[in-house]
């Protein structure tokens, strides 16, 4: 089997029997990427020199028998939204092109502490806002089963980094679905944990009371070794949970038995694709033909559940990316030029002797922070903005950003009421496979209707997960989403393995 087929547990357990060395394993990763990234866009950087530093540390260690961390020496792709010291952290955005941040987020610090191999950074929407990897601001990122597909977003980077065997693991976030859409419509597996159970300290901000960073890799125990590694309390993170990490690599392979999944009815209506119907009842069907009972159940608000995100969450970047001024960081316009510009303003308005125009007339400051943002913020980032900052304004408020509150209130209770009853809720992950990039381009809210599915996890603080379940007639993946009570991590993550084991979806993988 090639190497890039192999996945992350059967790579670590070569790296413990010395069947491969780190360095190997790194360089073979890195030969890949440099032989066919230029057809995908995963990457926005790729760090090869501290890459196989770090991995020749690693070898160093086993080679002393000195303690090696539970990742000891496996390649590891980062979104390029959580900071790392010293290097671009970008957002895929202008406006932080040339930021390098001071500090390493916590997840980064984890990372490294696990013994992980940081191969390089993944290609997203511009802050995290989107849903196919189209919104970057520095290049498309294309999905390994069909090129001309998207992968989803907003960490398509990393979704396809992983189905495209540029690496074993990957770590992306999800604000409303942006691992497990990504994951699939690229066939892989990804994960978003509770709310709380990974830190948010050094991530940069899109929606603070949705974001969570969360594992992406090629099978279920890929993904519960890396959650094992990221997960934990920080108290540097105000909204981290103060709550003890199960041995999920330990319990990821026992079955769970009287299992209770829940399908939702809502979810199988108008608009679901019917080759992702079929494979997602199949699905259903496997976990029965495995002793589960399938229950179906209810939750009446999730018709709502868009409408309530496209509030909540561009109010809460409204606040978030008011910080991009061009002053403290961050893209500066061209300060000659934006000053030539309003001279010649000033000389126009004086010479129609237009008093009242001059009175008006931005000052250098207000000008230099409107052209520094228009510039660095692109299209879909600034249709946020705008958004979140109306649904925000005096008058406005109570009408939409305080009413969607407490819808989320309501959706969450609409799950609580639904796990009394079942264990996980099993369902699809988007109405159909990868769409062609561009398609959607011009209809921004068909994009965000592609959120139908994954959304309300996010305004309930929940976990959920993505494997593979199936392919569309053209070949494409299509994904199975498990949701489960918060911190049921574990349960989760057995559940989804019990169904990986019993089918073969993720032992198949594009030709590139």
């Amino acid at each position: 089997m090639p190497f890039f087929e192999q996945s992350a547990a059967e790579h670590l357990r070569n790296l413990e029997t010395g069947e491969v060395s780190s360095v190997d394993l790194t360089r073979s990763y890195l030969d890949r990427i440099a032989a066919l990234d230029a057809r995908v866009g995963a990457f926005l950087r790729v760090d090869s020199e501290g890459a196989l530093r770090q991995a020749a540390e690693v070898d160093a260690k086993r080679a002393q028998r000195r303690p090696v961390g539970p990742l000891g020496g496996l390649p590891v792709a980062v979104k390029d939204i959580l900071c790392e010291r010293g290097q671009p952290t970008t957002c895929a955005s202008r406006i932080l092109e040339n930021f390098r941040p001071p500090y390493d987020a916590t997840v980064i610090s984890r990372l490294r502490a696990a013994d992980a191999v940081l191969i390089g950074r993944t290609n997203l929407d511009e802050f995290a806002m989107g849903g196919s990897t189209e919104s970057s601001a520095f290049q498309v990122t294309r999905n390994p089963w069909d090129l001309e597909r998207t992968p989803g977003g907003s960490s398509g980077g990393s979704a396809a980094a992983v189905a495209a065997g540029f690496a074993p693991l990957a770590i992306g976030t999800d604000t409303g679905g942006s691992i497990r859409q990504p994951a699939g419509l690229c066939g892989v597996v990804g994960m978003k944990p509770t709310y709380g159970r990974v830190s948010r300290y050094g991530v940069v901000a899109y929606a603070s009371s949705l974001d969570q960073v969360g594992p992406f890799g090629q099978s279920v125990e890929d993904v519960a070794m890396l959650l094992e590694a990221i997960a934990g309390h920080d108290p540097r993170d105000a909204t981290s949970l103060n709550e003890p990490v199960p041995a999920y690599t330990k319990e990821v392979g026992l079955p769970l038995a009287n299992l209770r999944v829940g399908w939702v009815r809502e979810h199988f209506g108008q608009g679901l694709d019917a080759d992702v119907e079929a494979a997602v009842r199949a699905a259903l069907g496997v976990y029965e033909s495995l002793g589960a009972t399938l229950h179906e159940i209810s939750l009446p608000h999730a018709k709502y559940a868009v409408a309530t995100y496209y509030v909540i969450a561009p109010s809460e970047a409204s606040s978030n990316l008011a910080r991009y001024d061009g002053v403290h960081f961050g893209h500066r316009t061209n300060e000659k030029e934006m000053l030539a510009e309003l001279a010649a303003d000033r000389k126009q308005l004086e010479t129609a002797c237009d008093r009242q125009g001059l009175d008006r007339l931005d000052s250098a400051l207000v000008r230099m922070y409107r052209r520094s943002r228009s510039e660095g913020f692109g299209p879909e980032v600034k249709r946020r903005i705008m958004l979140g900052t109306y649904a925000l304004s005096a008058g406005y408020y109570d009408a939409y950003y305080l009413k969607a509150l407490k819808v989320r209130r309501l959706i969450r209770q609409d799950f609580d009421r639904a796990f009394g009853q079942v264990d996980l809720i099993a369902g699809p992950i988007t109405p159909a496979p990868a769409i062609k990039i561009g398609e959607l381009a011009g209809d921004p809210l068909a994009m965000y209707l592609l959120d139908i599915y994954t959304v309300s996890a996010n305004l309930a603080g929940l976990p959920g997960l993505c494997l593979p379940c199936g392919r569309s007639a053209a070949g494409l993946p299509i994904g199975l989403q498990l949701l489960a009570p918060p911190l049921a991590e574990a349960r989760l993550l057995r559940g989804a393995r019990m169904y990986e084991q019993a089918t073969t979806w993720n032992t198949t993988h594009p030709e590139l």
